[in-house]
């Protein structure tokens, strides 16, 4: 990418998000992931759904964030990591592009990416709507409440490579933040009611089981949308002080 071809793109944070695109989409990591995360889905949604004998996508929903939590850090473990590696990171901020551009960019290639993963999942609600009649409330409900989750996870995975060179390391660091927001609440039962309460505002798989459940509700809404808009901050922030 020269600084011609920025400058005559009108937005620089487009052009990287196509670049970013480009780079996963003409690798194997995009479709190995995808691969694998389709093949636990899917035994999980067709192992429940013969046993409930139930036309519902419950059992699916209720696994996505645990899911989401390992191969979304996968798809995102690269984005700055490898970049910052390489070397090319610092030539990248060299072209007339803004950091906050650069982050946008790379944020919306993995956002685009990790809700890709969730399409072949469509075959889902073809196959529970073939044997019986499907509440359709829900299934959308989930699915929106699955492009938030994949903002928000992929806000952290892009965090959490803009921290480290290593990949394995941004992996790690992602993963962990992911799933203690995805299966913490496990652990409330032994808190006292108030604290419970006070947490579970904190916790991603409590505000998209709601949505999840067709209840759209603004409050989960803003949790996505801030734990969002926190991630990419703190992303924007790392990036300036590796500039310097």
């Amino acid at each position: 990418m020269t600084q011609t071809t920025l400058r005559k793109k009108h937005n620089p944070a487009a052009v990287i998000m196509k670049r970013e695109l480009a780079a996963y989409f003409s690798s194997p990591v995009a479709y190995i992931v995808t691969g694998l995360f389709l093949i636990f889905s899917g035994f999980m949604f067709f192992s429940t759904f013969f046993l409930s004998k139930r036309a519902e996508l419950r059992g699916f929903f209720n696994t996505l964030p645990i899911l989401l939590a390992f191969f979304i850090p996968a798809l995102t473990m690269r984005l700055f990591a490898e970049e910052k590696r390489s070397g090319s990171l610092e030539t990248l901020l060299t072209l007339p592009v803004t950091i906050t551009q650069v982050v946008a960019g790379k944020f919306l290639a993995a956002w685009i990416t990790s809700f890709a993963m969730l399409v072949p999942t469509f075959v889902y609600v073809i196959t529970v709507a073939g044997f019986g009649t499907l509440d359709y409330g829900p299934v959308i409900g989930g699915y929106l409440g699955a492009l938030f989750l994949c903002a928000a996870y992929s806000a952290i995975g892009l965090f959490a490579s803009s921290v480290t060179k290593n990949q394995i390391i941004a992996f790690f660091i992602a993963f962990a933040v992911c799933i203690l927001l995805s299966l913490i609440s496990i652990f409330l039962v032994v808190l006292p009611a108030a604290a419970v309460n006070l947490l579970s505002w904190f916790l991603a798989d409590t505000h998209f089981n709601s949505i999840a459940r067709g209840i759209i509700d603004t409050r989960d809404l803003l949790y996505f949308v801030s734990l969002t808009a926190l991630f990419i901050g703190l992303t924007v922030q790392t990036a300036q002080n590796d500039r310097r």
